[in-house]
């Protein structure tokens, strides 16, 4: 048992050094740095940075690079050192309304005050591939950008004038802190809402994909979708007021969905919400929607049956740190496991084959006493 040990110890260390030897790869090309990854791969920075629950753009790119690419895996090893780190406190609630946009759009209000911000977006590039990239070809620079210094009011607040939108809730003075306490049912918005922006992009693409597909009756408009830097303060208790303690760029969401009423509310339109670090935008939309789909019983609305309308399916699944754990185990050792399965299955078809030959049997007799 003792070399049997050793040997498997020598076999898991031989594996970590052929990983880190493939992570490397060709030593005559330069390593790429965390840098680099930092800022020329943003995107994967910003995802690993959300479901990590972690903003600092250094660490995330680093964990890219260890996990040599593999997103899961790098949201992994952000939500490990994070819980290592102390916490000295809370910050106050963000005010988004004060944020420095560089990307807002509308798609409900076509001369929204402000103007149309484009931003740095894919959404009118043709999918072609860039083969100057490749030749390493020196991109053009954009035009001088500017960012508004003004408070940027949100969009719904003008169908807010006229009554047309529900009034956007206070919520809990201290909602419950999902990396911190274990996730219980029934959930609440608030904590709903922290397991939508942590959860897989890809299943929370599905899911809000399902709803737009007929699976939950959600039809949707983007009312906004602003990205920008939002400052961040805390109160000092010694000060006696806050400080603004740095800055976080954040995407955020809201979904105008139609609502016919009910007994208590006129026919109006709800929302639907969603705030991702970074620029996020196929998953703070993703977020909105499967809001939006998750609130039919506040607002006394028919469930179709739908996934996205499943809080306990929704939230349970969502988080790819749980499911890939639980996915990858199956193909470690299970060696007992599967000699009591071979073993039952051995005897299930012993018991048929004896059947069977006794039915044989039984056949046979009649024709011999003839």
């Amino acid at each position: 048992m003792y070399v049997a040990v050793k040997g498997g110890e020598r076999a898991i260390e031989n594996a970590h050094a052929w990983l880190g030897e493939e992570r490397r790869g060709d030593r005559d090309i330069a390593e790429l740095s965390v840098a680099q990854i930092r800022e020329q791969l943003k995107l994967a920075v910003n995802r690993v940075m959300a479901e990590g629950s972690l903003y600092d753009a250094d660490l995330a790119a680093l964990a890219i690079k260890q996990a040599r690419g593999d997103m899961i895996e790098a949201i992994f090893l952000i939500r490990a050192y994070r819980t290592t780190l102390p916490r000295f406190g809370g910050s106050l609630p963000l005010d988004t309304a004060e944020m420095a946009c560089e990307r807002r759009i509308s798609a409900t209000f076509k001369d929204l005050p402000g103007g149309q911000v484009l931003g740095p977006t894919f959404d009118y590039t043709h999918r072609l591939i860039d083969f100057q990239l490749a030749a390493n070809g020196e991109v053009a620079e954009a035009p001088s950008r500017e960012t508004s210094a003004d408070p940027v009011p949100h969009v719904t607040g003008f169908l807010n004038r006229e009554g047309l939108i529900e009034e956007a809730g206070e919520g809990e003075d201290t909602p419950p802190d999902l990396t911190r306490e274990p996730l219980e049912f029934p959930a609440d918005r608030s904590l709903r809402l922290q397991a939508l922006t942590r959860s897989d992009e890809g299943f929370a693409l599905g899911m809000a994909y399902s709803t737009q597909r007929g699976y939950g009756r959600n039809h949707a408009f983007v009312g906004e979708l602003r990205i920008g830097e939002v400052a961040v303060e805390m109160e000092i208790p010694e000060l006696g007021f806050a400080i603004e303690i740095g800055e976080i760029t954040l995407t955020e969401c809201e979904t105008v969905n139609q609502f016919t009423g009910s007994k208590t509310e006129p026919p109006q339109f709800t929302r639907g919400y969603g705030l991702v670090f970074g620029q996020s935008e196929r998953k703070s939309i993703s977020m909105a929607l499967v809001d939006r789909a998750l609130r039919w019983e506040e607002l006394g609305e028919d469930n179709v049956g739908a996934p996205a309308q499943d809080v306990e399916f929704v939230l349970s699944h969502g988080d790819n740190i749980q499911a890939t754990g639980f996915l990858e185990h199956i193909k470690l050792p299970h060696y007992v496991d599967f000699q009591s399965e071979l073993e039952l299955v051995r005897t299930l078809r012993k018991e048929v084959e004896e059947a069977r030959a006794a039915a044989d049997m039984a056949n046979q007799v009649p024709e011999a006493a003839e």
